[in-house]
């Protein structure tokens, strides 16, 4: 078969295969009304001449944008699929963006081009993933009336900024009562930094338990640096370097458990018969640790969803039950902790 010179037309196509235009635009669009024979016939003109028809039409989807700082985790992926998911159910599409950290000074210029990047490219509404944003955007999104909805935000969420959490007090409360209940009375904290929304509340929830059986919390027993790996192994080390070391740690995060977890390997101490530790999230990461971690679960695919489907009620004009929402967190128990026994803690 010689190939057909110029342009390539369904009328070419079909003079060449000897059948009807009609014929052609139906094999085109996988209609079952054609013959096994003729099909093939016109596919191999297709195919032989290269035709690729015309472009369609794009078909216009909604579409959110999220953004997050910092690097991702098995914290934030859990919090992404579940704003993905429920992007699909909602026919939704979700753009995901590394947004850098503004400073508190940042201009309204810049954070006006950020702005007007999302409108141009068509966002309905943005979510933000444990993200500080500087005044100057909040400004900007509230004069272009862009919806946005933050999760877990870095810094204290204003009045007016929709944010989904989960109850990090009760949890950090849970975590600290369980360990207590086994008979701990030094027990640490290894957490975020200390503007950190979430970190506060994780924290006075344990140190709320601690009070109320006049447990004392010595400032050495507190390390604030940031959710992740490195912060464990730093703030596990400087404690289990103590001469009165903790009988066990509450971590901010499983990210951070796991640090500590290493510092306390680091240092021949066994977990749970020399430390007992309690993470927070209930990451995959805490399942696949060794121990496996006891820990607080947040709901955190349920958190992406709930942001999700709340940007977009916002883009809809709708008005929202309330600008803070708090999921409800539980204590998974496995491993990693188990009842104070002196014999078993000796000074460094």
């Amino acid at each position: 078969m010689t190939r057909l010179k110029g342009r390539v037309t369904l009328a070419t196509v079909a003079g060449t295969a000897g059948v009807s235009v009609a014929t052609v635009s139906k094999v085109l669009n996988g209609r079952s009304d054609v013959s096994a024979v003729t099909r093939a016939r016109v596919q191999e003109v297709l195919e032989k001449h290269g035709y690729v028809g015309r472009r369609p039409e794009p078909t216009h989807r909604d579409t959110v944008e999220l953004f997050y700082q910092g690097v991702l985790n098995a914290y934030s992926v859990q919090v992404i699929q579940g704003v993905v998911e429920a992007g699909q159910l909602a026919g939704v599409d979700v753009v995901l963006n590394a947004h850098p950290p503004h400073p508190p000074t940042s201009s309204s210029g810049r954070a006006a081009r950020w702005i007007r990047a999302l409108i141009g490219n068509g966002r309905l509404a943005a979510i933000g993933l444990t993200s500080q944003l500087a005044d100057a955007d909040l400004a900007a999104l509230a004069r272009a009336r862009l919806p946005l909805v933050v999760v877990d935000p870095a810094n204290i969420p204003q009045p007016d900024v929709t944010s989904v959490g989960s109850t990090n007090f009760a949890g950090g409360m849970a975590a600290a009562q369980h360990l207590l209940s086994l008979g701990h009375r030094r027990i640490g904290y290894v957490g975020g930094q200390p503007t950190s929304g979430c970190n506060q509340a994780r924290m006075s929830g344990f140190r709320s338990a601690m009070d109320a059986v006049g447990a004392a919390v010595p400032p050495e027993y507190v390390w604030l640096s940031d959710f992740l790996y490195d912060d464990g192994v730093a703030g596990g080390s400087a404690m289990l370097d103590l001469r009165d070391r903790p009988t066990a740690i509450f971590a901010g995060s499983d990210e951070v458990a796991l640090g500590i977890l290493e510092a306390a390997r680091a240092r021949g101490l066994r977990v749970p018969e020399d430390l007992s530790l309690v993470g927070f999230d209930d990451t995959e990461v805490a399942r696949l640790a060794s121990p496996p971690l006891t820990t607080v679960r947040q709901p955190l695919r349920e958190m992406g969803a709930v942001a999700l489907r709340t940007a977009m009620q916002l883009a809809a004009g709708e008005q929202v039950a309330s600008h803070h929402v708090e999921l409800a967190t539980s204590l998974i128990v496995r491993g990693s902790a188990a009842p104070h026994e002196l014999s078993s803690v000796a000074a460094s």
